[in-house]
């Protein structure tokens, strides 16, 4: 009975020397952190998600038949991309855009295969490398945005947003999100000085995407982190906490109403927020406007088996597709516009389906949960298909799911042993 127990528990604790596991865990927070700093190609998250694959592959790491689906889902999407663009390739941004779309569906793969082992401590360093990548990225598009750099504000702003350390202030904002609803867990739940660091983080981050001015990323921002602190009230162990999580939650919302209001007594913040929270955009409205579009390429693809290529909608358009499954349509053909959704929505419904699984790392898995469903709702009105931090979140969702399947077998095991002799 011991010996059955024991293998359940190395189940999830792959045997491996000390040194190997620390340099295991820390190519994890390596992976992490350099997500946030991408405006530079290839960016440190390419070259640490690289090399991290290199050190886990000759120090072990398993292909699990659960990601099968995963596996073939990203393999179909890709397929479809490539077929599609074959007339296209000798243009060479049509060409990067393939092999960064191949990359990024192995990022995913490798992400869920390492998350769905030693899964505790290696979530623990990945949103530890998150928060403090988030934080500096923040700190960045606020430095930048306020002139607190010589020549930051050119470097680290686009068109009077704080854009940091990515290319664009949308995909700071939309990076943020996730980083920031960690932060939130430790301030609602962690003890005084860790509360206190996440305050400042988040405080960061909270700033950040306000100046990035990014209406998808406020919405984001607000709907997620009210979905996950339901979701950690339901789930919390004890009535104090519950407690606490509802205090704290009341705290930082009025600490954040407060942050806006000072912040909107600027008046050029003032005037770029009133001119970006309207809902009547010049590039939302009309025939040609962002709905749209959607609607006539949507009757676009279903007279194009093969698509029209990547990176073609604006060829047609007076912009790109902002839908990722309509682009998935455009850019692969039916084969990708069917695929991709099927790999998205597969996630989101196995990710429900293990939410309320009591694993030491639940609250984690809710975090990234609600992160990666906004962004599924976020992908309907923005090309979110090559956003790093998406397959990153893909590839953990895989993983913690991995990782919950076989944490309720080995629970149900132990309970059916019974209790070990003394």
């Amino acid at each position: 009975m011991a010996t059955a127990a024991t293998a359940g528990e190395f189940a999830l604790k792959p045997i491996a020397p000390p040194g190997v596991l620390a340099l295991q865990r820390a190519l994890v927070w390596l992976v992490g952190a350099s997500g946030a700093i991408v405006f530079i190609e290839p960016s440190p998250y390419e070259l640490a998600t690289l090399a991290s694959a290199a050190v886990f592959i000759a120090t072990g790491m398993r292909l699990r038949a659960v990601f099968l689906p995963l596996l073939l889902l990203l393999f179909l999407v890709n397929l479809g991309y490539t077929i599609s663009a074959i007339p296209l390739l000798d243009d060479s941004k049509i060409a990067s855009w393939i092999a960064t779309s191949w990359y990024m569906a192995f990022t995913a793969i490798f992400l869920a295969m390492v998350t769905a082992e030693d899964t505790q401590a290696r979530l623990d360093m990945l949103r530890r490398g998150l928060v403090l990548g988030g934080a500096l990225a923040g700190l960045a598009g606020v430095a930048g945005y306020f002139h607190l750099v010589p020549g930051g504000y050119d470097l680290l702003t686009l068109y009077g947003r704080a854009r940091g350390t990515f290319k664009d202030p949308n995909v700071l904002g939309a990076f943020l999100i996730l980083p920031a609803l960690l932060a939130l867990q430790n301030v609602v739940t962690a003890r005084l000085a860790a509360t206190l660091r996440a305050s400042f983080a988040l405080g960061v981050m909270s700033l950040a995407i306000l100046l990035a001015f990014s209406r998808a990323a406020w919405g984001g921002l607000v709907l997620t982190a009210a979905f996950m602190l339901a979701l950690m009230v339901l789930t919390s162990s004890s009535p104090r906490e519950r407690s606490r999580i509802i205090i704290m939650t009341l705290a930082a919302a009025v600490a954040g109403v407060v942050l806006i209001g000072v912040l909107l007594s600027i008046d050029s913040i003032a005037d770029m927020f009133k001119q970006r929270a309207s809902f009547d955009q010049s590039y939302d409205e009309g025939r040609f406007g962002r709905f749209g579009r959607h609607i006539l390429g949507a009757d676009m693809a279903l007279d194009l088996p093969f698509g029209i290529g990547p990176l073609q909608f604006h060829n047609y358009f007076p912009e790109d597709t902002h839908n990722s499954y309509l682009n998935a349509f455009m850019s692969g053909g039916w084969l990708s516009g069917i695929c991709y959704p099927a790999l998205v929505f597969t996630t989101v419904i196995l990710g429900f389906r293990y939410l309320l699984v009591r694993a030491p790392w639940q609250r984690t898995y809710i975090a990234v949960f609600s992160a990666f469903l906004g962004t599924v709702g976020e992908s309907f009105i923005i090309d979110t298909d090559h956003w790093r931090h998406f397959f990153l979140m893909l590839g953990t969702m895989w993983g913690m799911i991995a990782a919950n399947r076989l944490h309720q077998i080995e629970t149900g095991r132990s309970a059916d042993i019974g209790p070990l002799p003394s």
